[in-house]
């Protein structure tokens, strides 16, 4: 499997927050009441309770990113919401270095939720795991997946 540099996965995760928070200022600029803001800097996963989110990274298998896409585009987002899974963003790049790889990132109530959500929910659904089978009648589509749990700083925008 192959696995991402340190410095270049970081450098990833902060340009996908970046642009995700750039992107939820545009659209919930004055959304933010007086009360989420925080006067506190020291963030644990205690004290934020709102959201926990996932990044995640897939290297598309050779030749398999076009029905990667597909696959999420035609499946996995409804999935996704019909199990509680927030979709924020998917991101494909520029960088012909890494046009192999798709970055998104979702969003759970808490950690619990998630594992209710994902390993519990969609993992065992047999409408994804159906198609996740015929996608891969040619061939698994990744051959690497990379994620990361975040919560969010106190100072975030996004909650």
């Amino acid at each position: 499997m192959s696995r991402i540099s340190k410095p270049s996965f970081l450098a990833a995760v902060v340009v996908l927050a970046g642009v995700v928070i750039g992107s939820l200022r545009m659209t919930n600029a004055g959304e933010l009441s007086s009360s989420q803001t925080a006067t506190n800097h020291n963030t644990t996963v205690e004290s934020v309770k709102d959201r926990f989110f996932e990044l995640r990274i897939y290297t598309a298998a050779p030749g398999k990113m076009v029905a990667l896409n597909k696959r999420f585009r035609d499946h996995t987002l409804r999935l996704f919401e019909k199990h509680g899974i927030k979709s924020i963003g998917y991101w494909t790049t520029v960088d012909e270095k890494q046009q192999s790889r798709l970055y998104y990132i979702v969003a759970y109530p808490d950690e619990e939720s998630r594992e209710k959500m994902l390993v519990k929910g969609i993992a065992r659904d047999p409408e994804f795991l159906r198609v996740v089978a015929e996608s891969e009648k040619e061939g698994k589509l990744t051959f690497g997946m990379e994620t990361v749990l975040m919560v969010p700083s106190d100072y975030s925008p996004i909650k």
